[in-house]
């Protein structure tokens, strides 16, 4: 059978551009209906099983009623109530006692992600981070897992920092909030052990740009790859740059696979210095550079940047998911 076409004039075009806007609008707010719906009667269910087993003290005990409740739930409504949800419930009850906290643009599954992270600062900052950032459940799964707010923790000053630093908007101006170390690139799907180039790297990490902006934090956007500059009649490569539109700066990264040299830091200090004195606009903060190699020597760092130097960095990059006693070694936390 053959396909009709239907022609439409300008005005029948902006009509249906209209229509479709409203109905996808009407959509995605009826879905977040029902998700906090669902997540609100999960809530609920969970406090009235710690109120029946005798508040949160004795909440770990009674698994009858778990059991009895399960199987006269499943019963009546279906799926989704097995004893490890319930259970489940239960957790998000006595880990969230305060309704009005908890977001509604997360999904349970999302909440259910949440509860596995013991540590409460750490848990507010994905739960956070994953309203701002729109992170999907696999986004906020892979963050949790790569240890995300540890590694970002880590490349701050630990004395006197706390949980305000990691939920409000990067102000003032501060280079140290968006670089952290190690950087995790086990999306690029290459391996330690395999002979592969600084090209493959790059090449590895444009084609997984989603992942690798996630990793990269809040606030990139992609510039270029490959930036050439030139004076003197020499070209000089910058491997990729970036903008991150929060800091109001560009954020400039070179791929190292060997050991970090001072000879690194210095070409990124003149990369730094020409986006400083050529490249800035109006408004735009002082560039980042952010050396990402296989291994460092702090060391080196400090004794090749100068005392007085904030916007340039070396960082560590891992090509797998550490565990969490490798990454406490790499943080000495």
């Amino acid at each position: 059978m053959d396909k009709i076409i239907i022609t439409a004039n300008s005005d029948e075009q902006q009509l249906f551009i209209a229509v479709k806007e409203v109905l996808i609008q009407a959509r995605s707010k009826a879905y977040v209906a029902v998700n906090s719906a669902m997540v609100d009667a999960y809530w609920t269910v969970g406090k009235l099983i710690v109120s029946q087993q005798g508040g949160e003290e004795k909440a770990e005990y009674g698994s009858h009623l778990l059991e009895y409740l399960s199987a006269n739930l499943t019963k009546e409504l279906g799926k989704g109530f097995t004893v490890t949800n319930l259970k489940y419930m239960r957790m998000f009850y006595q880990t969230f006692p305060n309704r009005h906290a908890l977001r509604d643009e997360l999904t349970w599954t999302h909440y259910r992600l949440l509860l596995k992270v013991e540590n409460r600062e750490a848990r507010e900052f994905y739960m956070d981070e994953a309203v701002k950032a729109q992170w999907s459940t696999r986004q906020l799964e892979r963050q949790i897992n790569t240890f995300y707010y540890d590694r970002l923790l880590s490349s701050r000053d630990k004395s006197g920092v706390s949980n305000e630093l990691y939920t409000k908007d990067l102000e003032p101006f501060n280079p140290k909030q968006i670089v952290r170390d190690p950087y995790v690139l086990e999306f690029a799907g290459l391996h330690g052990n395999t002979d592969f180039y600084e090209s493959d790297l790059e090449q590895a990490l444009i084609t997984h740009l989603q992942q690798f902006l996630l990793e990269l934090g809040r606030g990139f956007s992609f510039v270029a790859r490959q930036k050439r500059i030139t004076f003197d009649g020499r070209h000089f490569y910058i491997d990729l740059v970036f903008y991150n539109y929060l800091l109001k700066c560009f954020v400039l990264i070179d791929l190292k696979l060997g050991d970090l040299s001072h000879q690194d830091l210095g070409q990124m200090q003149m990369y730094v210095h020409y986006y400083e004195r050529e490249m800035m606009s109006d408004g735009d903060n002082p560039p980042i550079g952010i050396v990402l190699c296989a291994d460092k020597s702090d060391t080196i760092v400090k004794y090749t940047l100068p005392k007085d130097e904030h916007n340039i960095f070396a960082s560590k990059y891992k090509l797998y998911l550490p565990t969490e006693e490798e990454l406490k070694r790499e943080l000495s936390i």
